[in-house]
């Protein structure tokens, strides 16, 4: 299981709202969070096979900012 971060402008319930169910229906997501107290709102994701593309697409799709953190 690989586990992935990014920085994002997902900052309030409503926002997590919209990108719920682009993450939950992305195949190979195990589990994610947003850290909303950080300044950066870092998305961490445990993946089985979900690609960083895979994420990434599904949060733009939704129309938020998203940029990988190593």
């Amino acid at each position: 299981m690989k586990n992935l971060k990014f920085k994002t402008n997902i900052n309030c319930a409503g926002c997590l709202s919209k990108v719920a169910p682009q993450l939950n229906n992305e195949k190979g997501i195990e589990k994610w969070d947003v850290d909303l107290e950080s300044p950066e709102k870092f998305l961490t994701v445990k993946s089985n096979s979900a690609s960083e593309e895979d994420i990434l697409n599904a949060v733009k799709k939704v129309g938020f900012n998203i940029e990988k953190v190593e």
